[in-house]
């Protein structure tokens, strides 16, 4: 059963990274996962403040496509598929404005989808985004400009080398109710295209507990910009934990397409995206 293409355009795109040291991060992921080393023994991790706009089946008319503020906690990931190891994203938390996306979380869309408050100012290139989540479990701000010098400070040299670390890989696994179980999802986007940004201030109630990161494990590192990218979501198999041997990597039978098959609205191939960018 196939799913139709969920189509959309990402309005504005922040990404919020923080170094954390590789062994902390290995106590924090669950398994399969790994941490994908940047440099000096450190991961990475860190926060998607999205807004998307016209999200709909690829067949629908872009004037009945929803709008929504979203947050997405990530952790850049490794992990082994017999001999050959695969990258992406674990995403422990996503956040959202959007009533239909708490609703459909797990259901139709990828995760637990939790409710949230945004707040957004954006004017002539600076940018404050924040959010308080209803279950209190989240807080988080961000506030910055767009520059067009790389900061100083970062593990990548330039803002190419932090480009393509996070356009490398388009797989994401979100957390599920059911511990073990992760609900996948591949990004494909049309285009690729970051700016550098100057964080003026960054706090995050997630990244801040000193129970899960310890003080001196986690830095802030970076902060990048998108804006006005057309792209496609598409939804993966379940992974479980349990089904998961030295020799392959078996995946759930209830996959995320059988799960919207009720929702399909049209039976035409989906459409190869030109390339492929980063949950």
């Amino acid at each position: 059963m196939r799913i139709p293409t969920v189509y959309g355009v990402i309005e504005r795109r922040i990404l919020v990274n923080y170094r954390v040291r590789r062994d902390v991060l290995a106590r924090v992921l669950p398994a399969p996962f790994e941490p994908k080393v940047v440099a000096d023994d450190w991961g990475m991790v860190g926060i998607c403040l999205i807004r998307l706009k016209e999200i709909r089946p690829r067949f629908w008319p872009a004037r009945w496509g929803i709008w929504s503020e979203n947050a997405a906690h990530r952790m850049a990931v490794q992990w082994r598929v017999g001999d050959e190891w695969r990258e992406g994203v674990y995403i422990p938390r996503r956040d959202t404005s959007s009533w239909l996306n708490h609703w459909a979380g797990g259901r139709i869309f990828p995760g637990v989808h939790y409710r949230a408050e945004f707040g957004v100012e954006e004017v002539d290139g600076r940018y404050d985004v924040g959010l308080v989540s209803e279950d209190g479990e989240t807080r988080m701000r961000v506030v910055g400009e767009v520059v067009d010098a790389w900061p100083r400070g970062s593990l990548f040299e330039t803002v190419a080398e932090a480009s393509a670390f996070f356009e490398a890989g388009s797989l994401g696994y979100s957390a599920t109710k059911k511990a073990g179980c992760f609900d996948g999802l591949t990004l494909h986007t049309e285009a690729w295209a970051v700016a550098p940004m100057r964080v003026l201030e960054v706090s995050s109630s997630y990244f801040e507990d000193r129970e899960r990161f310890p003080e001196g494990a986690i830095e802030f590192d970076c902060a990048l910009l998108m804006e006005d990218i057309p792209h496609e979501w598409r939804g993966e198999e379940m992974l479980k934990r349990d089904l998961i041997n030295d020799d392959e990597l078996l995946t759930g039978a209830r996959t995320l397409r059988e799960r919207t098959a009720d929702y399909q609205i049209d039976d035409g191939t989906l459409t190869e995206a030109k390339n492929e960018g980063r949950l």
